[in-house]
């Protein structure tokens, strides 16, 4: 490692870097410059101390960081870090598990089923055990699988939990009957990959002891974001103690999906003797936006503790406004917005709003859009969600695999070939009566005397075209496989039939196919690894995240979800929405450890600002057409009174007759720094007739009203049609959208019912 490198680190940053054996624990608050100390590290473990890079084990949380971090390192080295174990938690499993597959049972050719995949087997699982997926969502069976399997939790011990809710001991059924279904078909999906290492390690611990043999040094990314699986995985491959965990407890905010922030806690206390260094140092954001952030997260117990810093003094205050409703607070935002633009301070492509909820994004779509002013919102389908790439890499997948079921489902469809539901019943059950996948059931579909002869004729036509496209496949190019699948069934012709989205879907088929011979020119080859080019092709797409990139024209003004947007910043940053029930959200106050996420969430949503942070609230929120008070955020009161410049607009500003721009909370009832001091604001002359709202009102407290749009787990989206009884009485009357449904009375203490704004 070169001296200049070292100089452009601080002591804390110089310190992490400089750690060579032991466990070592890096607090990286925002903005804190930890990609620099995390590939500063891996370079100098490499070029002072001489360790190889195939002995290095560093683990990110998506594929652009990773493949970014390789290229610091490699600027930082002078030269590729050949042999570097780099990537995500699955790409490096999957790399592990080719090598060890025949060891669990699978071949090395497996394939990796994504959500889609898994899906669809779930469904056809739920059926076989007689339970329809009408009442048993599959999109539920699966949240509950993966959440198990996420906390390393067997089908046995599910179901002796499933007790007094029929959901969860279905889930327990249908996982059981999962990984024998998995292991047929020669696949796994995401979850797998993560607890097949574990398994294996437990099952051959002789492998165990030559991975840690090999893996000399193991660095993990935004710690805070691990699994218990994740978690476990670290402590085998590390329990050497050379483990470097980078993270930020504060910036702890997926536990909706399996994180757990106490494996940071956990770290220190199973690895014993951890070095512990602070990067306290913000680059990013002025001492005002990190006064606030710092008030609101000190609120929280149970942190491990630290205090952002920075030498930008002074900035701008940060601006909390008060506004009548959410169109009021859309046109203020985008009003302000424009006059920053306007006067020069920043281009809107320098600008963010950031909010709680999906559905708050109708509100200012409809104000930018009025107003003219330029937007862009993050969340789009991911290039490889898209419909025709699906398809197209279901066949490479049963090219590759054909023991692949989910593949031949649905590569079977596309053309369609006149094989029909009853048809595909057929199939399966012949399939499934022979012990053979399904491809290989289709090759001998003329034994299937059930099936008309045109249905026989084109299953076995299927067969023979995989058949062929496998044979010519071998070793080729994965872009030079693809040209020839899409020649094969005409798959131009197919989807401009389609007319104008039929063209634009064939860009994305060009484009796929682009990305398979960029592919080929930039992967790096390896004689120890294993499989075809398609092969890793093929598992190099499954792994793709698609939170990696951002579509999207970058001169408009950024909508997006604060969950979205971890790891962005941008000069100017709006946080719209910040009323209790909506952020933070109600539920919240019913999980343990809830409201301290959601605080967690409103901390990184602040410390996205680099030179300007505007905080709003709405008094007043419309739902299902009906006018609903709130009080501001409970994450407020912690704001000290002397960074705020508190405002109301114009139409917000009716109350003691005071003009707009003379105090925000305070005009509401409730002031920075008196908490509890809140009281329900009178109702605004634009909305003479509203009633009064009690003082203890939440917008997701437990009561409804006419025309209040709900979401049932089982029935889906409905409007209230009507209200009676009280307390743990009360009964709706709910007209559901899907007509088979119709209208049901439900007990409301029971329902679990769910606001659709809220659930989105």
């Amino acid at each position: 490692m070169t001296t200049p490198l070292l100089g452009t680190l601080n002591p804390a940053q110089r310190e992490a870097v400089e750690h060579l054996e032991g466990p070592l624990l890096v607090l990286a608050g925002a903005g804190s410059g930890k990609t620099r100390v995390l590939t500063a590290r891996v370079a100098n473990l490499i070029e002072t101390h001489g360790v190889a890079p195939d002995r290095i084990f560093a683990v990110t949380f998506t594929n652009k960081a990773a493949s970014e971090m390789k290229e610091r390192i490699g600027r930082l080295l002078g030269r590729d870090p050949g042999g570097l174990w780099i990537g995500t938690f699955h790409s490096l499993s999957a790399r592990l598990l080719r090598r060890e597959a025949e060891l669990l049972g699978f071949t090395r050719q497996y394939t990796i089923y994504d959500e889609d995949d898994r899906l669809r087997l779930i469904r056809r699982l739920l059926e076989q055990l007689g339970h329809p997926p009408k009442a048993f969502p599959p999109k539920a069976v699966q949240s509950i699988i993966s959440g198990a399997k996420n906390r390393m939790t067997p089908p046995s011990e599910l179901l002796a939990a499933s007790t007094f809710n029929p959901l969860v001991k279905v889930a327990a059924e249908v996982y059981a009957a999962l990984g024998p279904a998995l292991q047929s078909a020669n696949a796994m999906d995401f979850d797998d990959l993560l607890l097949h290492p574990l398994a294996l390690f437990r099952k051959h611990p002789e492998r165990l002891d030559a991975y840690r043999r090999k893996f000399q040094f193991v660095l993990v990314d935004e710690f805070q974001d691990t699994n218990r699986a994740q978690y476990e995985l670290i402590r085998a491959l590390g329990s050497h103690g050379n483990v470097s965990a980078v993270g930020d407890d504060d910036q702890s905010i997926y536990g909706w999906r399996g994180a757990e922030v106490r494996n940071m806690v956990d770290f220190q206390s199973d690895f014993g003797d951890v070095h512990l260094v602070r990067l306290e140092e913000n680059y990013r954001s002025t001492q005002v936006v990190l006064d606030a952030a710092n008030a609101v997260i000190a609120e929280n117990t149970g942190r491990i503790g630290k205090t952002l810093r920075t030498a930008r003094r002074g900035g701008e205050s940060v601006t909390l406004v008060a506004a009548a409703d959410e169109r009021d607070e859309a046109e203020w935002i985008s009003g302000e917005l424009r006059r920053r633009a306007a006067d020069g301070d920043w281009s809107y492509g320098e600008m963010a709003v950031l909010y709680r909820t999906n559905a708050q994004s109708r509100a200012l779509e409809e104000s930018f859009r009025r107003s003219g002013t330029p937007y862009r919102i993050v969340g789009a389908i991911s290039f490889y969600d898209r419909r025709e790439v699906k398809d197209l890499l279901a066949y490479l997948r049963l090219v590759a695999n054909p023991a692949d079921d989910e593949a031949f489902l649905r590569a079977i469809a596309v053309p369609r070939r006149g094989i029909g539901d009853s048809s595909l019943a057929t199939l399966i059950e012949s399939a499934r009566q022979w012990n053979k996948p399904l491809l290989e059931a289709a090759g001998i579909a003329d034994r299937m005397a059930d099936l008309r002869p045109n249905v026989r004729q084109a299953l076995t036509g299927f067969a023979a075209l995989l058949d062929r496209l496998r044979s010519e496949a071998g070793h080729q190019p994965p872009a030079d496989v693809l040209e020839a699948l899409i020649e094969a069934i005409d798959y131009e012709a197919l989807l401009h039939q389609e007319g104008p989205e039929g063209a634009d879907r064939w860009d994305n088929v060009r484009e796929l196919v682009a990305s398979a011979a960029n592919w080929s020119e930039v992967v790096v080859e390896d004689a120890e690894e294993p499989g075809s080019p398609l092969e890793r092709f093929l598992a190099d797409a499954a792994l793709l995240s698609s939170h990696d990139a951002i579509e999207g024209s970058e001169d408009g003004v950024t909508l997006m979800t604060i969950h979205t947007a971890k790891g962005l910043e941008w000069p100017v940053v709006v946080l719209a929405g910040l009323e209790d029930g909506l952020f933070p959200l109600a539920r919240a106050d019913e999980q343990p450890g809830g409201v301290e996420e959601e605080r967690r969430l409103c901390y990184v949503g602040l410390t996205r600002a680099k030179d300007k942070l505007y905080l709003t609230f709405a008094r007043s929120r419309r739902r299902g057409g009906d006018l609903k008070y709130g009080r501001p955020s409970r994450f407020l009161e912690a704001l000290p009174p002397g960074i705020l410049d508190e405002r109301r607009t114009s139409v917000a500003g009716w109350q003691g007759g005071r003009a707009a721009g003379q105090g925000g909370l305070a005009a509401s009832g409730w002031a920075a720094g008196q908490r509890g001091s809140w009281t329900a604001p009178a109702a605004p002359p634009r909305s003479p007739a509203a009633p009064p709202a009690p003082e203890d009102i939440s917008q997701d407290a437990p009561r409804y009203v006419r025309g209040e749009r709900v979401t049932h787990r089982r029935f889906g989206s409905g409007s209230i049609q009507g209200l009676s009884g009280g307390g743990r009485d009360l009964k709706v009357t709910v007209q559901f959208d899907d007509e088979e449904v119709g209208v049901k009375q439900l007990l409301v203490a029971f329902a679990g019912l769910e606001r659709e704004w809220e659930s989105a």
